[in-house]
């Protein structure tokens, strides 16, 4: 219950829901890594190690830094196209958190050549379909339109690129649009209430731990002044990525990139990426958000973990494995434990944040049946938890995660947004376009060694604890109560 959540514009991405493993290279293809039982009940490697994601895609940089990713689909006249800018809320400067998801909606009130949502209007009349979303460490915006109308949606964008306009008649009501979404979408939902303080108690340095959307008060003092020096600073040629897959050949998209977002000139440098180090901390950290909106207790624990980029060695794929066997699907240790042999569980999983461009999530979660409580599905992840770190992973399990995890990254390369969607996403985290074609052959290479070496090196610490309640009280307003211990119990 932990990924992105991507809707229509205006969006924000951090949102989190079930299908924790959109962060995954599958998922990120595909949504789901359920390839039925005729892909997973065998042990048996079932793909060769020399599969290749998206073999066809090539690549080149423009004269003013900007990247360039085509990945050519034929099978019918149509073209996604994202741009991709490598700046989210990490990237904020301090008490400005929001400022990126506000910049988000801004961008599309229009430039002197397109104003006033014209771009909008073009793509509605054309049959196009447009997104926007912000995480925490990237900004995008995608068309996808029948490819004759690529140009268009080329020239467009490179014109948003450098030519923002905008105004206090403008900018005012726009925050008062992000607040109302904070409120609908944040403070009046329990689970991204207490998804948001867990997020805080985890990372407390790392800027990670401030919300997307931002800080109310924080989001109250954004104005005309602090959403240009962001645009200024970072939406620049050379801090982005351009991903079109479809209809296309790599010719025409160079001569159409050189053309459009060829003479957008290098508006900035950003600079790297320093954040600030999340610093080990003693104790126990936990969180409870109690409301009469409830309607499913549930506990979440979570370990900062590396991700695909700062992890070393195996260790990513070893975690990604091992997200899968603990928590992935119906045939997962803890969904058979507690929800089907113990039947004490409504559900229960396990997910892996890997895309990231500093450390990651790793996380567990279980929904207690009526008649049982969360101290009772805290101490049978426990139970399952420390049986795994005492006995290990199965050969059988390890080529059976293999087998699925493999088959959907293969069968979601029929996904020509997903595609984009991966390769943009890894791009704008510190990834390669190798290390994402790679990545069949990196899964293929791990060892039952391998997860358990992951497992007892990231899991044998107090994890970050979230519970969602019931409120019993009558008062309307939600209570919101937080513990921490500074007894170290590791």
């Amino acid at each position: 219950m932990n990924p992105l959540q991507m809707k229509l514009h205006p969006t924000i991405s951090h949102r989190l829901k079930r299908s924790a493993r959109l962060f995954l290279l599958p998922a990120l293809l595909l949504g789901s890594t359920a390839m039925g039982p005729a892909l997973t009940a065998s042990a048996e490697p079932l793909f060769s190690s020399d599969i290749v994601i998206a073999p066809n895609l090539e690549s080149f940089t423009l004269e003013n830094g900007l990247e360039v990713v085509v990945i050519p689909d034929r099978r019918a006249p149509v073209a996604t196209h994202m741009i991709w800018y490598k700046v989210g809320s990490a990237d904020e400067p301090e008490g400005q958190s929001g400022v990126a998801h506000f910049l988000e909606h801004l961008m599309f009130k229009g430039t002197k050549a397109h104003p006033d949502g014209a771009f909008s209007k073009m793509i509605a009349e054309r049959g196009g379909q447009e997104n926007a979303f912000t995480s925490l460490d990237y900004t995008a915006y995608f068309q996808k339109v029948a490819k004759e109308h690529l140009p268009l949606m080329m020239k467009m964008e490179a014109d948003r690129m450098e030519n923002l306009v905008l105004t206090d008649e403008v900018v005012a009501p726009e925050r008062d649009v992000v607040l109302e979404e904070r409120r609908s979408r944040v403070d009046s939902e329990p689970g991204s209430r207490l998804r948001e303080a867990m997020s805080a108690i985890t990372f407390v340095n790392h800027p990670y731990g401030s919300p997307v959307i931002g800080w109310q008060s924080e989001i109250e003092a954004l104005n005309k002044d602090a959403a240009i020096d962001f645009y200024d600073r970072f939406y620049t040629p050379n801090n982005a990525v351009l991903v079109i897959a479809g209809d296309v050949d790599v010719d025409t998209v160079r001569k159409l990139a050189e053309d459009t977002y060829g003479k957008v000139p290098r508006r900035a440098e950003p600079g790297d990426r320093v954040r600030p180090a999340e610093p080990p901390l003693s104790g126990e950290r936990r969180v409870a958000v109690s409301d009469p909106r409830v309607r499913q207790e549930s506990i979440s624990q979570t370990w900062v973990v590396p991700s695909q980029t700062t992890g070393e060695g195996k260790t990513p794929e070893a975690l990604d494995i091992l997200s899968y066997i603990l928590g992935e699907g119906p045939s997962s240790r803890l969904h058979k434990s507690l929800v089907l042999d113990q039947e004490v569980a409504t559900g229960a999983g396990a997910y892996y944040q890997s895309r990231a461009l500093d450390d990651g999530r790793f996380g567990i979660y279980a929904a207690p049946r009526p008649g049982h409580t969360l101290e009772e599905m805290e101490q049978l992840i426990s139970v399952e938890v420390k049986k795994l770190l005492d006995e290990g992973v199965t050969e059988d399990e390890v080529a059976r995660a293999k087998n699925s995890m493999i088959a959907s990254a293969i069968y979601a390369q029929d996904s020509q947004s997903g595609l984009a969607r991966l390769f943009g996403s890894a791009l704008t985290t510190g990834q390669t376009i190798a290390d994402v074609q790679s990545w069949p052959a990196q899964i293929g290479s791990i060892t039952a060694q391998d997860v358990l070496d992951a497992a007892r090196e990231y899991l044998t610490g107090t994890p970050v604890y979230g519970e969602l309640r019931f409120e019993n009280q009558t008062e309307p307003e939600a209570a919101l109560t937080s513990a921490t211990n500074i007894n170290d119990k590791s």
